[in-house]
């Protein structure tokens, strides 16, 4: 076959433009960090790149519902030791008052600082997270305690007994909620019973029966706290885990897209050396006048 000077410099231009996009590809991979820049660059890494960003994806989501997670059981529990420390000072309240050397002038002072722990109460019973109340099951705009019927409407209600969940990992879900409202009912209660006594002038024997009562009340305000405890710690566990997978899933996005900046740099330098070679041999093969022809 003949081989004329169209043939070498087609040849010879196509080599120098396929040269070109090499380096370029190069150059586009140094300059991003990433082997894969347009999924035509290498489909299998591009679908791989997709389904680890899908999960890390998956992991930032887990873990702002892990922090909602957290705000909610964290202020349940402080709720509860407010209570548990207004319960206290009840008590020792109360231990004053059915002492058989005070008077009713001590039991009526004792018993408004008691109405003010009642109605302390009754305000934290209607804590709330934004515009949700923490108390009242799944129905998180209706406070539990109304000032004009107390909890009376709201205890026979099944939505205030529901739990508020959320998922903090693929199929797991953790109750997050509390309700109280029956607890918080006895304590209203207890306070309610404490001033019909106090303001009927009953005598010690009978006020020091109520000291039953509240130790009753701290006892079940103990026990929920011990399961919301055991919910935060769960959390906590599920919290580790998550940070985990994030950090396994990154480091697998960057195995699999990330380039070794040594090998693409040592690749690139080759390259512009067999580039600027064939532009030399290029140089020989195009020649630009009749004279060269003739030699």
């Amino acid at each position: 076959m003949r081989v004329t000077q169209s043939m070498l410099s087609g040849n010879m231009l196509r080599n120098l433009s396929n040269s070109y996009s090499k380096m370029g590809k190069l150059q586009e991979q140094v300059t991003t960090g990433k082997k894969v820049n347009r999924p035509s660059d290498d489909p299998v890494v591009a679908m791989k790149g997709i389904n680890y960003r899908t999960q890390l994806n998956n992991v930032e989501q887990f873990s702002r519902n892990i922090g909602e997670a957290y705000n909610w059981l964290d202020t349940t529990d402080d709720t509860f030791d407010k209570i548990g420390s207004a319960l206290q000072r009840t008590k020792e309240l109360m231990v004053q008052a059915s002492s058989d050397t005070s008077t009713s002038e001590d039991r009526e002072k004792a018993n408004s600082e008691l109405q003010q722990l009642r109605q302390h109460v009754q305000n934290l019973a209607n804590t709330k997270i934004g515009n949700s109340y923490i108390f009242s099951g799944t129905k998180t705009t209706t406070a539990p305690f109304d000032s004009q019927t107390g909890y009376t409407n709201n205890l026979n209600d099944p939505a205030f007994k529901k739990s508020v969940e959320i998922e903090v990992f693929d199929g797991i879900n953790i109750q997050i909620n509390t309700s109280p409202i029956e607890t918080f009912n006895k304590i209203d209660q207890m306070f309610a019973d404490i001033d019909t006594a106090i303001s009927s002038g009953a005598d010690a024997s009978t006020l020091s029966s109520h000291l039953t009562t509240i130790d009753d009340n701290m006892d079940e305000l103990l026990t929920t706290r011990a399961d919301i405890g055991a919910r935060q710690n769960r959390v906590e566990l599920m919290d580790s885990r998550l940070q985990s997978q994030e950090v396994i899933a990154t480091e697998r996005m960057s195995e699999n897209e990330d380039i070794d900046y040594e090998k693409v740099i040592t690749e690139m330098i080759t390259q512009e050396s067999i580039h600027r070679a064939a532009l030399s041999v290029g140089a020989r093969i195009i020649q630009p006048t009749l004279t060269d022809f003739l030699r």
